[in-house]
C-alpha cells in the first residue's frame, strides 16, 4: 500500500496519483489541509529526509516567510513548528511505502517497482 502525502490541488500529487492509478496500484492520501500533520508526523519527515531536502525553498509560502523562520528550519523543533503551520512548505510528494519505506518527490514514487 502506498500513502501520498501533501495537498490535493497540487499537479505533482495529482500527476502521481494519476501515475499510480495507471498501474493499478492501490493508494491513498493524506491531505494535510483536511487531516493536518501534527508534531510526531513531522518529525518522522525531517528524521527520513532532514530539513534541506524535505522544505521547498521555491515555493511562495518560503519566500513570504522573514527571514528569522526561514533561518530557523535549521532547528528540527522549529522546522516542524514551521510544517504544521505552513503544509505548503513541505515538497510533495512525500511517498509511504509499505515495501520500500519513506520517499521524498515524484522521481522517486516512479522509480517504485511495480
Amino acid at each position: 500500500m502506498i500513502t501520498l502525502y501533501g495537498i490535493s490541488n497540487c499537479d505533482t500529487m495529482r500527476k502521481s496519483g494519476k501515475w499510480l492509478d495507471a498501474r493499478g496500484i492501490e493508494w491513498s492520501l493524506h491531505d494535510y489541509r483536511k487531516h493536518g500533520i501534527d508534531h510526531a508526523l513531522a518529525a518522522e519527515l525531517l528524521a527520513a529526509f532532514g530539513s534541506e531536502r524535505l522544505i521547498n525553498k521555491r515555493g511562495t509560502t518560503w519566500r513570504q516567510l522573514d527571514g528569522d523562520q526561514q533561518a530557523s528550519v535549521a532547528d528540527p523543533t522549529a522546522a516542524a513548528a514551521l510544517m504544521q503551520t505552513y503544509p505548503a512548505l513541505i515538497k510533495r510528494p512525500v511517498v509511504h511505502s509499505d515495501t520500500q519505506g519513506w520517499l521524498l518527490g515524484y522521481e522517486a514514487l516512479t522509480a517504485l517497482p511495480g
